[in-house]
């Protein structure tokens, strides 16, 4: 079967049509609706099992035009049972008449699949308590929360502390008793990217104003 002769005016759509399915393959399937003819014109990676030529499915909701430009997101399903969202756009001429509709369809199911993955993979149930007898004396995640509370309290980035935030925060971290442990010095030096020799530095500035 020899399909339509196609309007050379919709060509520069195809292309729009064919950039957006070259973006997102092989998820995203193109159509683009020939409002004139209510048939479609042009398929960029077909997903839908539909033919150049096939009427165009709920076309007549645009009968009454009320100058809508863009129609979606919305959900409906594929041919083979997998979910696809879609969003149209309503194509006009220069005299503001509706004469096609571009149709991005992406599939949906893919990205379904690795969300539940990831939730899975991720759910909170699957967690326990710390033991107390193994995290009794974990300095280094005490150290980690007061570090992040402290920057998060002063929205500071952790490679955006100046050498007067650093200093500040060895401050607050002796004030905390974070330094008991006896590589405490060490982990906040290789943490802060300081020296450790300045770690102690300001440690015994601290002590001594003390």
């Amino acid at each position: 079967m020899t399909p339509p002769r196609q309007d050379p005016a919709l060509e520069n759509y195809r292309a729009i049509a064919d950039a957006i399915a070259t973006l997102f393959f092989p998820h995203a399937e193109v159509v683009l609706h020939d409002l004139r003819t209510q048939s479609v014109d042009y398929i960029a990676n077909n997903l839908s099992k539909r033919r150049i030529g096939d009427d165009a499915a709920l076309l007549d909701l645009l009968s009454d035009d009320n100058g809508e430009r863009n129609i979606g997101p919305y959900e409906k399903l594929n041919w083979d049972g997998q979910k696809i969202r879609s969003v149209s756009t309503v194509l006009r001429d220069a005299a503001g008449t509706p004469i096609a509709m571009l149709c991005i369809n992406l599939n949906i199911s893919l990205f379904e699949s690795a969300k539940a993955a990831l939730d899975l993979f991720l759910s909170p149930t699957q967690l326990i308590p710390q033991p107390d007898a193994l995290f009794r004396d974990d300095w280094q995640e005490r150290i980690n929360t007061f570090l992040h509370n402290w920057l998060r309290q002063r929205q500071l980035g952790l490679n955006r502390l100046t050498r007067e935030h650093k200093r500040e925060l060895v401050e607050a971290l002796h004030a905390e008793g974070a330094f008991k442990g006896r590589s405490a010095a060490n982990y906040v030096a290789n943490v802060l990217n300081m020296g450790r020799a300045t770690v102690y530095k300001h440690l015994k500035e601290i002590k001594g104003e003390a």
